[in-house]
């Protein structure tokens, strides 16, 4: 019996060892790595100076690839997803109902864009369901801080992570307070809630002021995320760990319906493939990109599905350039997973 015992254990210690033997069950084939690796190679060269980091997980194994997979990257508007994901959570625990109606006041509004600022003060009212669809599908930002606001804040949206085991994803401020910070003006006015009347504040500003602000937003540990942990995030999401089955199905579908950011993952994508996703895009000042970002799952034509992140941070690239990135790297994906 002890040899038995034996035999076995030495076994399982040269499967755990032998990277040819399969780890896991799987009816998927493996990533081609070599292929990835290659991609990203070839989009980190076309993107220097830049920062890119990109990272994709199979969702049936776990099976994971990634480049600067562990750094630092702005957010944007793709925070925008795990604040809808915190709201919802609220709904689920009862502290929060989706045709709960919230007001709109001068302290709400913020930097556009915001469709929720532009009709202020001519409808002040929203249903939490309204305001979650605007936000994480139209990435309004007045829109996401009355959420945040509702929730406890973003120290709340953080916390929440936290408790999920997202270690590296974090949120700190209000779009009101971030976009501002990110151009060196002063706290957010009402009176720019407009795009023109922002620009013009942006432009009152002064250029050497601008550049430190952009700069120090780069090295901002602040409203950043890892590639690995915006896998975590939607890989959670996508099996049902974070949400009941009801909000689950809310937000993704609000993720699939999104406008935005169609010329980035979407763009790489084989017809068939559905592409449920959330979009960060900083605003380009003297001719400095701090962020272009896309996050999503993706469920191709033959049901296989693989989580994706994409960042890329302080480019000088044109945004036609910057999403093609995105598209290109979507499209190595494909290959890869054939």
């Amino acid at each position: 019996m002890m040899q038995q015992v034996l035999l076995l254990m030495a076994v399982l210690m040269v499967a755990a060892c032998d990277p040819d033997l399969p780890q896991t069950v799987s009816t998927t084939p493996a990533l081609d790595a070599h292929h990835l690796d290659k991609a990203g190679a070839d989009l980190t060269a076309r993107t220097a100076p830049a920062r890119l980091g990109a990272a994709v997980m199979n969702l049936e194994n776990g099976e994971l690839w990634a480049i600067n997979g562990s750094d630092r990257f702005p957010m944007q508007s793709v925070f925008k997803a795990p604040l809808a994901a915190a709201v919802l959570a609220e709904v689920d625990a009862g502290r929060l109902s989706l045709e709960e109606t919230l007001t709109v006041g001068d302290k709400d509004l913020s930097p556009p864009f915001s469709a929720v600022s532009q009709a202020y003060p001519g409808r002040l009212s929203y249903t939490v369901a309204e305001l979650l669809s605007l936000s994480a599908g139209r990435s309004d930002n007045t829109a996401a801080d009355v959420l945040m606001g509702r929730i406890g804040g973003p120290g709340a949206v953080t916390a929440w992570l936290r408790s999920h085991g997202i270690d590296h994803m974090r949120i700190d401020r209000y779009e009101r307070q971030l976009q501002p910070e990110v151009a060196g003006l002063d706290s957010f006015r009402p009176i720019w809630k407009s795009e023109a009347a922002y620009r013009e504040a942006l432009a009152a500003t002064a250029p050497e002021v601008r550049r430190a602000a952009m700069a120090q937003h780069l090295s901002d540990p602040r409203d950043t995320t890892t590639p690995r942990d915006a896998l975590l995030f939607l890989a959670m999401l996508a099996r049902g760990e974070l949400l009941s089955e009801a909000s689950t199905a809310r937000l993704l579908k609000i993720m699939e319906d999104t406008p935005t950011g169609a010329n980035r993952l979407a763009a790489g994508l084989p017809a068939g493939t559905r592409l449920a996703h959330k979009t960060g895009t900083g605003r380009t000042d003297q001719g400095l990109n701090p962020a272009t970002n896309d996050m999503g799952l993706i469920t191709l034509a033959d049901g296989r599905q693989y989580v994706v992140a994409v960042f890329l941070s302080g480019s000088t690239l044109s945004e036609p350039e910057r999403e093609a990135v995105i598209a290109d790297l979507a499209r190595a994906v494909v290959v890869a997973a054939r």
